[in-house]
């Protein structure tokens, strides 16, 4: 009698040490799993983090491309511009897709200061660097005298979403005659008119 129950015991004893022995293993389990949960959680965030960044960027290059013709007060027309309005043009910028490479018909010419600048939107996101292009006309409480590179300035242009009223700097400078124009997207086929600005050396003759 007592062989048997010294044999119960035995058995009794491994099974406490096997059930013992699975629940700390399920124990330490856990934190691996969790581990693991939250790897996935970080990588699928910074996946989501990333496409976001991406679709701002596209969305912060988006520019207004077609215009309603009306030009800033002050901005007088060219005289005598290189390519009058009604004249064929063919594009060489790349300030959005779409334009370079394309043909277009001069809608407008005028002389004046234009500029490139650097400025971070007023409805957030990362600065956009080296706009082209701001006519003086459009900078807040231009004076006569053309700004500088490395002034400070006062956008009140709307080339895009969180451009007006943006602080901005001066990159480049210079006097110019500046082109609005009419054409093709090369890129979509849409009818763009009355797009700011295009440059006098941004442009050659249709022959």
């Amino acid at each position: 009698m007592m062989k048997n129950k010294k044999i119960l015991l035995g058995l009794a004893s491994l099974l406490l040490v096997f059930l013992l022995a699975a629940c700390t293993g399920n124990d330490e389990a856990t934190p691996n799993e969790s581990a693991d949960t939250e790897s996935d959680t970080h990588e699928n965030m910074d996946k989501t983090e990333e496409e976001s960044d991406s679709t701002e960027e596209m969305d912060h290059s988006g520019m207004h491309h077609s215009g309603s013709g009306e030009v800033p007060e002050g901005l007088v027309d060219a005289e005598n511009p290189t390519y009058p309005v009604g004249s064929k043009v063919m594009m060489h910028a790349e300030h959005m897709p779409g334009m370079d490479g394309a043909e277009a018909t001069v809608s407008g010419a005028f002389d004046t200061t234009v500029y490139s600048v650097t400025y971070t939107p007023t409805n957030g996101g990362e600065p956009v660097e080296d706009h082209k292009w701001v006519v003086h006309e459009e900078l807040e409480n231009a004076g006569v005298e053309p700004y500088k590179p490395g002034d400070e300035v006062l956008l009140n242009a709307e080339h895009m979403e969180g451009m007006k009223g943006a602080t901005a700097t001066i990159d480049t400078a210079k006097q110019t005659t500046v082109y609005m124009v009419d054409f093709t997207d090369t890129k979509t086929g849409e009818q763009i008119t009355n797009h700011m600005w295009v440059t006098e050396d941004e442009l050659s003759s249709v022959e």
